[in-house]
């Protein structure tokens, strides 16, 4: 009685459904959790066929298979499982999964159906499927998206392949007129500066005010053109990478004496540079002709931009880890809104007034230093001067 009493409160009590039919097919019992899966009370199932619990075609299909079992022994659905569709009483389906087993009781057979609800699970397998759906047409847009930045990034490329072939034309076709141009003026400026030494010469008996200052006038613009020009070859070369650094060893203090001689020719009344150099040392290894073109550049710079009757400081020094020179005037110096852009090809600070210049000569010095492996400082404030440093370091 006690494992009687047990069985029937296991089956209660049970989560699964759990019914048993005759050999006609008739329930003889229905547990509580059953019920609720069908939404039948027990006495609207006992006694009537199990087929009352399925919908078409399974209601006429279910008489047949416990009737070939018993003329067959062909099981079909006993001793194993599979999906099944339970009938409501309010006539809507669920999906669960069927057991069937076959017990021998008081010389008769039953069997016993557990019906485990799937309601849950293929509820969660229909999400599955569609968010599956929704990711593969995400994909499938990103997949087209994706085609399509990169047939227009093949377009894009194509196109800058050919305005870099376009530019790569235009940069031969500037370079070949820099050349020309740059050859073409030399020729004719060179002839005018020779007219105007022999004008200077042969003028001296006339003792003319007015001869000088013209000659002069003549010397003097035919010297800017030149700047302008050698400013114009210089970049253009840098520009093509056509600069190559040729280093070698040297006495700087030579050098730098040499420069101050050529550039005092060319510097306003009274003005005086003053070179000095420190150290025990005067060789070093640089290109001389590109460190010559700086310091042309940096002590043409402070005579332009300085007044007559001042001095140009024109200091060189050589120690244990570095080659230093400077070059300090005391003109007009840069504004300080305008420091940030000093190096900048063709900037030109905004009170340099009728000065004449190209705006390259800093951008010059400031790339043929880093080809050197040297940088390009300054100090500079309006009207009290600027001081420019370039520093190499000693390997």
């Amino acid at each position: 009685m006690e494992n009687a009493a047990l069985l029937k409160a296991i089956i209660e009590n049970a989560i699964d459904g759990i019914i048993t039919i005759d050999e006609r097919g008739k329930v003889e019992s229905i547990n509580p959790a059953a019920c609720n899966l069908f939404g039948r009370l027990p006495e609207e199932v006992i006694g009537n066929n199990i087929s009352m619990l399925m919908p078409s075609p399974y209601r006429q299909e279910h008489d047949g298979y416990i009737d070939r079992y018993q003329r067959t022994g062909d099981p079909h659905i006993i001793g194993t499982g599979r999906e099944v569709v339970g009938l409501k009483k309010d006539g809507t389906t669920f999906p669960f999964r069927l057991a069937v087993s076959e017990v021998q009781f008081s010389g008769r057979k039953i069997y016993t159906g557990f019906i485990h609800d799937l309601t849950h699970q293929k509820e969660a397998e229909e999400r599955l499927k569609e968010y599956a759906a929704h990711l593969e047409e995400l994909v499938e847009k990103r997949t087209h998206l994706l085609k399509d930045m990169v047939k227009a990034l093949q377009q894009a490329k194509e196109e800058v392949s050919q305005s870099l072939e376009k530019e790569k034309e235009l940069g031969h076709l500037k370079s070949r007129f820099v050349s020309m141009a740059s050859h073409e003026f030399r020729t004719p400026l060179s002839a005018i500066q020779l007219s105007a030494s022999l004008i200077e010469k042969y003028a001296q008996g006339f003792e003319s005010a007015n001869i000088s200052k013209h000659v002069a006038k003549i010397k003097n613009a035919v010297g800017n053109l030149t700047t302008i020009l050698n400013d114009f070859l210089s970049l253009e070369k840098l520009e093509a990478g056509r600069v190559e650094p040729s280093f070698s060893r040297f006495d700087l203090v030579k050098l730098a004496e040499e420069i101050t001689e050529e550039m005092q020719i060319v510097a306003k009344q009274d003005q005086s540079i003053i070179y000095q150099h420190t150290g025990i040392s005067s060789m070093i290894k640089l290109d001389q002709n590109l460190l010559k073109n700086c310091i042309f550049n940096l002590v043409s710079n402070a005579i332009k931009y300085s007044g007559e009757n001042t001095f140009i400081e024109f200091n060189t020094e050589i120690n244990d880890e570095s080659c230093i020179i400077t070059i300090k005037d005391n003109g007009i110096g840069i504004p300080e809104t305008d420091q940030k852009h000093l190096f900048e090809a063709f900037f030109r600070a905004h009170n340099t007034g009728n000065i004449p210049g190209t705006g390259l000569g800093l951008n010059i010095v400031a790339r043929y230093a880093d080809l050197m492996n040297g940088t390009v400082d300054f100090k500079s404030s309006v009207n009290q001067g600027t001081i420019f440093t370039i520093t190499f370091p000693i390997t």
